[in-house]
């Protein structure tokens, strides 16, 4: 698809703004990676400069780093000793992709069902008490829901752990999932919702219905798939959206993913690692703008022409 094609090639330059713009925001706010409550000796501070190359000219440090990051180096951590950026950047990489994916699996699940719920029985109850939860889902930010959730399900019931991540043990997904997943799920409940309550007034549907077609048929075969046109644009969005709100969800549950890596390193100035994670964001953003483009022609062959 040409779409997609445009998309793959606008992918570098676009990788390449975010490193500048990072690159030099970072080293125009005040404070520096070897700042403590305690000052250095100045020749300790010069030779830990001279070390990680900070003491030359800023447009000679920009190049190096891009040249870094062109072999795949993405420098050594300067607040983590004896890390580099890419094994920091791989230890939490796994556990947010995991909160992440089981997130977006809640939100598309649970918000495709509900939204189809809302458009078979429109005007009813049903569709007001989902569009209801719609919009307080929508209104209510992470830093809200995240300890609105352990209050409730932690303190107050007690049957699932307020924090922490242990791997291997499920009950620590399920409360960041949630508060991760809500606003998305409102929106792919929406979407779904005006899609499918459209394709339901179409011809053809209302051809199945009144040839005698069980409802299950009508909604799940038929009118389904064209409804999916909506969410699975939002899809590109909402991995963004799941991205960048993990970093306040990881920070209330004290969840070591990447999110929590990127407030920590941005409160140190560690100037590597905020980087190296800017690079994945982008990156996985990119991609996945990508997927849903080429997902597109699956759903809607018309697409496939261009």
């Amino acid at each position: 698809m040409r779409l997609a094609f445009e998309r793959l090639l606008t992918a570098l330059p676009t990788l390449l703004v975010l490193i500048t713009l990072s690159f030099f925001l970072m080293r125009a706010a005040p404070g520096g990676p070897f700042d403590r409550e305690r000052q250095l000796a100045p020749q300790i501070e010069a030779a830990m400069k001279a070390e990680y190359k900070l003491d030359e000219p800023l447009w000679q440090q920009y190049l190096h780093y891009l040249s870094g990051v062109v072999r795949g180096d993405l420098g050594p951590s300067f607040q983590y000793e004896g890390y580099s950026v890419a094994e920091l950047i791989g230890a939490g990489l796994r556990v947010s992709l995991l909160l992440g994916g089981v997130a977006l699996l809640f939100a598309v699940a649970i918000g495709v069902v509900s939204g189809v719920c809302a458009a078979y029985w429109r005007g009813s109850w049903i569709d007001r008490l989902l569009g209801l939860f719609s919009a307080l889902g929508i209104a209510a930010p992470n830093f809200v829901v995240a300890p609105l959730l352990i209050l409730l399900f932690s303190v107050g019931l007690g049957w699932l752990p307020a924090g922490g991540w242990q791997a291997g043990r499920w009950t620590d997904l399920l409360l960041p999932a949630a508060a991760l997943a809500l606003p998305q799920l409102a929106y792919v409940a929406r979407l779904t919702r005006g899609a499918m309550a459209e394709v339901l007034s179409s011809p053809y549907i209302l051809a199945a219905r009144a040839r005698g077609l069980p409802v299950r048929q009508v909604l799940f075969r038929h009118a389904l798939r064209p409804s999916l046109m909506p969410v699975l644009s939002y899809l590109g969005p909402a991995a963004a959206a799941l991205l960048t709100g993990s970093v306040v969800v990881e920070q209330v549950f004290a969840i070591p993913g990447l999110g929590r890596y990127f407030v920590q390193a941005a409160l140190n100035r560690d100037y590597t690692l905020v980087l190296g994670v800017v690079l994945v964001y982008g990156s996985m953003i990119i991609g996945f703008n990508f997927v849903v483009d080429l997902l597109y022609g699956v759903l809607d062959p018309r697409l496939r022409r261009r």
